[in-house]
Parts: C-alpha cells; sequence; structure tokens
C-alpha cells in the first residue's frame, strides 16, 4: 500500500512521543553519554506549532508509521549561507521499515524548505550507526565533518 505523507498534528502526539522513545533506544548502544533514565529529546509540541519547523509523518491505512521534522536553524556567520534546514526524529516504525518510508519524509522535508528558499540541510547521526548512514547516503546526504570525544575522567593526565 502506499503510505500518505502529510505535516503531523497536535492530535499525532500521543504516538510520536511514543517514536520519540523509539528513536532514543535506538541510539543509546551508539551514545554512552545518554542518561539511563527516561528522557525526551525534543519539544514535540514546538516542532508541530513553530512558523520554523515542521513535523512529517508517513501513514499506512490510518496507522501513523514514520516520522521526521525539519527546523530551519541559522548558520555560522562564516559559511556562505545564513540558514539550514537541520533533520531530526528520523523513525521508521520496526514492522514497516525497509519500504522506503525514510526517503518519502525525507522528500517532504527537503520540499519545505526548497519552498521557503533554504537550500542547505543538514542532520547528525552517529558513526557507528551504519544502516541510517546508508539510508542518508542514498537520498544523497554526504558524510562532511566527524565530531569527536573524549571522556577523560579516568585518564591519567
Amino acid at each position: 500500500m502506499t503510505p500518505i505523507i502529510r505535516i503531523a498534528t497536535l492530535k499525532d502526539l500521543t504516538v510520536l512521543l511514543r517514536f520519540e522513545q523509539g528513536v532514543i533506544e535506538a541510539e543509546r548502544p551508539f551514545d554512552p553519554t545518554i542518561k539511563e533514565c527516561e528522557i525526551t529529546y525534543y519539544d514535540i509540541s514546538e516542532l508541530i506549532t513553530s512558523p520554523y519547523s515542521e513535523v512529517f509523518v508517513a501513514e499506512i491505512e490510518n496507522e501513523i508509521v514514520a516520522s521526521g521534522y525539519v527546523k530551519i536553524k541559522s548558520d555560522r556567520h562564516y559559511l556562505k549561507h545564513e540558514k539550514q534546514g537541520y533533520l531530526g526524529f528520523m523513525y521508521v516504525s520496526e514492522k514497516h521499515r525497509g519500504k522506503q518510508l525514510n526517503k518519502h519524509i525525507i522528500d517532504a522535508l527537503l520540499q519545505w524548505c526548497k519552498l521557503r528558499n533554504i537550500f542547505e540541510v543538514r542532520l547528525d547521526v552517529y558513526d557507528d550507526n551504519i544502516p541510517a548512514i546508508n539510508a542518508y547516503q542514498k537520498v544523497g546526504f554526504k558524510k562532511h565533518m566527524i565530531n569527536m570525544r573524549l571522556d577523560i575522567e579516568n585518564l591519567d593526565l
């Protein structure tokens, strides 16, 4: 069945909050700095209602099965562009993975950016999250910069 891609509303919040926990659960193995307690990443209500962001969802048979957001952010003064579209909250429910739903969501997010004359689009992905990197590369993203970290708590200096 062909998915319906649409803008999320506040009525979708219960499902989206569950998806957020799915994103966090999927990312915990890649990031030892994430707290062990229940956390949230996003203010989903704000992302839905702000004129500077949009949340899209994919529906199959009236069930929300995927999500993603884009937020317009000011960028660093020395770059060629003043604003960027930042993507996040990319989630596909487990039973619907492999159906190119992520691509459909990203296409909608990119179209939203283009309509607002935002042509620089970025996202963050964990270096060890090979499936996600492959999915983003399939739609045209390229690796750009590596963010590195070092835990020095137990390091002899």
